[in-house]
């Protein structure tokens, strides 16, 4: 459901309203005992279970979550108790002959289950082994609500235990948990049980189960043993994961003051693939799938090594802001994944400065909020979760990127001991318990010794960006004297719903020491600051906030664009382009700083102008405007291209390693001729050689190869995929061929999907690869094949898929087909990502209205030319 703003706010400052799919309260578990054995050659499982539970009020009935399990008993301190299922509710109810009691009881649930295909619950991954075998593991995903699928339980994150496990595993398999091995046994048929020690007190989703023809690897980080499992033969390929774990494990345990509280921390690789998540924080067990966590030297790219290293460090960073603290219901999602994404870029700050990971922030994952944020199709960081529908929307770029973003506003106005000194307050008073996000503002604001919570309440209670502007800016004596504005910033009429927020601003002449600020509302709010010279808003870009300048300040802004930090010539890239977007100004801007970037400008600079001129490309229909427009950018970004070549020199820069990616990518799928001529040189040669391509471009050069491919040439891909043995290899051919510009070429890709060559992981990442470009195409056909596609991706997601494949789409009757959708295929409380695209593409179409025309003139008065001017 879409709240008002008068709900959501209600929300974070009181206790989250009841949801409709809540279990009802006065039932607790204490712990489960839980063993399960797993058939994988059927495809089943059973299992039996123990849980303690805590009655806190009599009652005549027991409700619990279970999701497509078949439940052979239920006793209740040893008595049977007949128990009835709402499937659509996903709960388990026992009615008791008589009051249970106040105080302390034992349950007891034998039941078999169904092992998916997809990662939700306990799930196979199949792969194929080196020497053409296959091979088939099991590994478990039970966020947001699939521990419902393995068990019988209090599926909420509300509800904490402690877990024992055990687990029947083949006998030339191992099996491994959240906590270490107590013992293991060799059964008469052949089958080991394992038996591992209790958790923890920690929410279910956390649990984690796994078993396989595996290896482990460790190394020690003071008392705690971390580890990497992996199928047989790649465990090396952990190497790095394990030694940046090893250094994020020190550096976390300062940060949070709060020393990592189990015994090992493994690091599971899967070979398979999601298309909604990468990685999972199980407590002590995190899995990945392999791309996310290995590092194969002979395959992957710069930008995929430090990917691995952020990947880790958001996994790593749940194990405190979201495994030893946990938020009470998924309202407060945001604490998880927005402090994790902070976490991570906090981390690579500190520990990879080569990596420049602070201007990359503002450069990407901020952009990435403010995009999402300003359309009809937003949301409050604090949203209200009734459903399970509703769970899987929460995990969102508001969540994430938004939230991550106002955390670093927070530190950044707070000031950095200060913040710290507030989260291990917070860590230290609510470890093992569950919290809401007012209790979080409390303890900052007991650090900082002053409130915190009216400026975070105006980030995460109510959704949209704030827009501050600048007029009059005029040195007086010494001092430059400006007036400064407050709106909102959007792309569509959202921009004239009024908002106020209290925006923490820094600014100042460049070069002169910061002013910090808090604009309030829309009244004019006069600032001094001191010196004369070029006025920069939002310094650092460490505020959430787009800044809007009048034309002198803006001029100066271009003239000395050199002399700007980094993170604020890219915050100057960032606001102009979405400035013109939303009709705030002409585009005319933004392609003046371009030209004020130098050729010799950070590698950062030209990897952000090269993806937004991508974009404005994009934007374009086919026809002549779009053709030069291609020239253009082939033009501009050339010479770029021959600066850094396609070769990696030894001790290069990382930035001009992801540069360099970058601008393949780019250039590749704008069809400039010598990227695509290279892309199929190399490719040609992986026939006889799987490690011709240079693993530092191996994946822009077959992304330009695929994008690019004739009909040969896309049979070529084909015959390669099927003969992969390399699963993760495999997994990327495969979304390969769904990459083609060509129409035949994507249909065919399509085709693929009714056949049987591939998995149904690599079938859900093939048809949406195709809607990357072919988004009509790839929707109408899943739409026509429903049955077929919601078997491809997990049950817990199925609502959001379909709809996205055609939120690309820039044809009129898009938005109508995805409504009509929603509305025959999902109830009422599951259409809000229906909504959400469906606004997203009218925003996108007043925009293209906007600039179309700033970016065909742009592209013809340039015509040859490879400066920005």
């Amino acid at each position: 459901m879409k709240l008002t703003l008068a709900a959501a706010l209600m929300i974070g400052v009181a206790s989250p309203a009841f949801a409709v799919g809540q279990l009802p309260e006065g039932v607790a578990p204490v712990s489960y005992d839980i063993t399960v054995r797993p058939d994988a050659k059927a495809m089943t499982f059973s299992g039996e279970e123990t849980v303690t539970i805590d009655v806190a009020r009599a009652t005549k009935t027991i409700v619990l979550n279970a999701a497509e399990l078949k439940i052979g008993t239920a006793t209740l301190d040893g008595a049977a108790v007949p128990f009835t299922i709402d499937t659509t509710k996903q709960q388990l109810t026992l009615t008791l002959p008589t009051l249970a009691s106040v105080g302390r009881h034992s349950l007891h649930f034998a039941w078999t289950g169904t092992i998916n295909t997809s990662a939700s619950g306990l799930f196979a991954i199949d792969y194929t082994n080196p020497d053409g075998s296959a091979a088939r593991m099991l590994v478990t995903q039970f966020e947001a609500p699939d521990a419902r699928r393995f068990a019988p339980m209090w599926d909420e994150p509300g509800y904490k235990a402690t877990f024992t496990l055990s687990a029947v595993a083949p006998g030339d398999q191992t099996a491994f948990s959240n906590m270490p091995t107590t013992s293991v046994t060799k059964q008469g048929d052949g089958t080991t049980l394992y038996h591992f020690a209790e958790t923890p007190k920690m929410s279910s989703y956390l649990l984690f189960l796994g078993m396989g023809d595996v290896e482990r690897k460790t190394v020690m980080a003071g008392k705690t043993e971390i580890g990497i499992i992996t199928r047989r033969g790649v465990v090396d390929q952990g190497d790095y994961a394990l030694a940046q774990a090893k250094r994020l494990l020190t550096y976390y345990n300062d940060y949070f003051g709060q020393p990592y509280p189990l015994p090992k921390l493994d690091m599971i690789a899967g070979p398979g693939s999601s298309q909604f998540f990468g990685a999972m924080e199980n407590w002590g067990a995190i899995f990945y799938f392999e791309p996310e966590l290995l590092y194969d030297q002979k395959r992957a790219t710069q930008s995929g090594k430090q990917r691995i290293f952020t990947v880790v460090a958001h996994e790593m960073a749940h194990q405190w802001f979201g495994d030893l603290v946990t938020m009470k219901w998924w309202d407060d999602l945001w604490l998880n994944e927005g402090f994790a994404s902070w976490m991570e870029n906090k981390s690579s700050i500190d520990l990879n400065p080569d990596w420049y990971a602070a201007a990359t922030a503002v450069a990407q994952d901020r952009e990435g909020a403010l995009q999402v944020d300003s359309t009809a199709g937003t949301h409050p960081i604090i949203r209200h979760v009734e459903t399970v529908d509703q769970i899987g929307e929460a995990f969102d770029g508001i969540t994430y990127s938004k939230g991550q973003a106002v955390i670093g506003m927070m530190e950044s106005t707070l000031g950095a001991d200060t913040f710290r000194n507030g989260i291990r307050r917070y860590m230290a008073k609510y470890k093992y318990s569950n919290t809401e996000t007012d209790q979080l503002w409390s303890e900052l604001s007991a650090a900082a010794g002053k409130p915190v919570a009216e400026i975070a309440h105006d980030f995460t209670l109510q959704p949209g960006v704030p827009l501050v502007s600048m007029t009059g800016a005029r040195c007086i004596n010494g001092t430059t004297r400006m007036t400064l504005t407050q709106g909102r910033f959007a792309y569509d009429a959202t921009a004239k719903q009024a908002l106020n927020w209290r925006v923490p601003l820094a600014l100042g002449v460049v070069g002169q020491p910061v002013t910090r600020v808090v604009v309030r509302g829309a009244k004019p709010t006069p600032v001094s600051v001191q010196g004369c010279g070029t006025v920069v808003l939002n310094r650092d870009k460490g505020s959430y906030v787009r800044v809007a300048y009048d034309a002198p300040t803006h001029a100066a802004i271009v003239r000395t664009f050199a002399s700007l930090a980094l993170t604020d010539q890219l915050g100057t890239l960032g606001d102009d382009f979405a400035l013109a977007k939303g009709g705030n100004q002409r585009l005319d801007r933004y392609f003046a700083d371009v030209a004020a970037v130098g050729e010799d400008a950070n590698p950062l600079l030209w990897e952000t102008i090269a993806a937004q001129l991508s974009e404005l490309e994009a934007r374009l229909p086919k026809g002549a405007a779009k053709t030069a427009m291609r020239a253009r950018i082939v033009a501009t970004l050339a010479p770029a291209m021959q600066r850094v070549g396609f070769q990696a020199t030894k001790d290069e820069s990382p930035l001009i390693a992801t540069l360099r990616e970058t601008l393949i990518a780019v250039l590749g799928d704008k069809g400039d001729p010598v990227v695509a001529e290279k892309a199929r040189s190399y490719f040609a040669a992986l026939v006889n050689d799987p490690n011709a391509i240079p693993a530092a471009i191996r994946q822009p050069i077959l992304g330009a190869y695929a994008s690019n491919a004739t009909s040969a040439e896309w049979d070529a891909l084909l015959k390669l995929t099927v003969a992969e043995k390399n699963p993760v290899v495999k997994n990327g051919y495969v979304r390969l061929l769904g990459a083609a510009d060509n129409d035949a070429l994507a249909q065919r890709a399509l085709g693929l999907l009714q056949t049987n060559d591939f998995s149904a992981p690599q079938k859900a990442s093939l048809l949406r690869s195709v809607a990357g470009g072919h988004p009509d195409m790839a929707f109408d056909f899943a739409v026509a094949n429903l049955a077929l596609v919601n078997t491809l991706v997990e049950t817990s997601n199925r609502a959001g898929f379909v709809v996205s494949l055609g939120g690309g789409s820039q044809e009129p009757a898009m938005p109508g087909k995805i409504t009509a959708f929603a509305t025959a295929n999902l109830p009422p409380a599951a259409r809000g990502a229906a909504k959400a695209t469906v606004a997203r593409m009218a925003a996108r179409n007043l925009v293209n209205a906007r600039i179309r025309t700033d970016i065909a003139a742009w592209a013809t008065r340039g015509a040859g030319s490879k400066s920005g001017s």
